[in-house]
């Protein structure tokens, strides 16, 4: 009996993405190898966490790392720190009163939701968000302008989720950081890159370990010897119910290693295993299908499918999903009409499950 006929599970087809909802990614191996040995073994906590650390910020060329239980802990963590600015006091009282200088500016179309609003993660810190511009635009004049004795960092959320058009860059938001002495903390969380934002100069960097890394349940934050001192010390305070297991550490360090060394699916292979998907997609009666490339630039590329039939892109998505087996499309852009597959996770087999699938909804042979 395998695992989905044991507690009685859906099998799932993730076309999404690389998504929390469904498990997020696969695991190699190889990694799976290293949480086993990270599991069987003991370890000095505190000492694994100052290591495992120091090894990471060696291969990426950062001052100093942490893993941590998920990015979302790499805000919150990262944040917190930043507020208490090394107080043992602050640990212990994170909410305390004496300590006024909470605001962190974050341009408005920022503010997303990305199974938690990002602001949430601001107010576990203890920090109060201060936005920054407009939702359709943000210039360094609007984050400098929000700027007081109150303001305890920046940050900028380098997402898909996030508003692309009319936003300030990533070297500009840094720029008016430092110029104010203000520490920019970057959520790259689904980021391919693990070398040029640390190089750009972000003092904090923070990474899903489980996302493009293809590592177990995890984050991980570069940047800067002290904000990451302040980061470690909330394992006392806030991050205690954040901690990571052993068996994720040393997985995650195994998987970052694996990244580095052998990168992620090419853009030039996607789209030349979407080909034969496409070309089968658009057999289907009442469909307008096309490679397209990701909306936040990255070297990613899916199927868009756009239904001109009876059937809304909506309803077509509710139908896959509610299937025998589950297959989840991406639906960002429904409202749109528009679906779309990502087939990084998508093995042959499974993309003709879900030309058969889509025939049976919509119909054609």
């Amino acid at each position: 009996m395998d695992l989905y006929d044991k507690y009685k599970l859906k099998r799932v087809i993730n076309a999404d993405g690389k998504m929390t909802i469904l498990g997020v990614s696969k695991v190699s191996d190889e990694v799976v190898d290293a949480q086993k040995l990270g599991a069987q073994n003991f370890f000095e906590m505190s000492n694994l966490l100052v290591k495992t650390g120091e090894y990471l910020a060696r291969l990426v060329g950062s001052e100093d790392a942490l893993v941590v239980n998920s990015a979302s802990a790499g805000i919150a963590e990262s944040l917190a720190g930043i507020i208490g600015q090394g107080s043992q006091y602050h640990v212990y009282h994170p909410y305390t009163d004496r300590i006024t200088k909470r605001e962190v500016i974050l341009p408005m179309g920022h503010d997303v939701d990305y199974g938690t609003p990002v602001d949430v993660m601001i107010s576990v810190a203890g920090g109060k968000m201060v936005p920054a511009g407009y939702s359709n635009m943000c210039k360094p004049e609007h984050l400098e302008m929000q700027i007081t004795d109150q303001t305890a960092a920046i940050l900028y959320i380098k997402s898909h989720h996030t508003v692309q058009k009319s936003m300030l860059t990533i070297p500009e938001a840094i720029e008016v950081a430092h110029r104010h002495n203000l520490p920019l903390v970057l959520d790259a969380a689904a980021e391919e890159d693990l070398l040029k934002y640390v190089k750009m100069g972000a003092d904090i960097v923070i990474y899903s370990g489980a996302k493009a890394i293809e590592g177990p349940a995890s984050g991980v934050i570069f940047g800067k010897e002290e904000y990451i001192k302040w980061a470690r010390m909330q394992g006392f305070g806030i991050g205690r119910a954040m901690k990571i297991g052993k068996e994720n550490i040393i997985g995650l360090t195994a998987a970052i290693a694996k990244y580095l060394k052998e990168g992620s699916e090419s853009g030039e292979s996607m789209i030349e295993r979407l080909k034969p998907f496409v070309d089968n997609l658009d057999q289907i009666p009442n469909m307008d299908v096309k490679i397209v490339q990701d909306g936040a630039g990255r070297a990613i590329y899916r199927a868009e499918v756009k239904p001109t039939g009876d059937l809304s892109a909506k309803e077509i998505c509710d139908q896959l999903r509610n299937g025998e087996t589950a297959i989840y499309a991406r639906e960002y852009r429904v409202n749109e009409g528009i679906i779309e597959f990502d087939i990084r996770a998508v093995n042959e087999i499974e993309m003709y499950q879900i030309v058969s699938r889509l025939k049976e909804i919509v119909g054609g042979n």
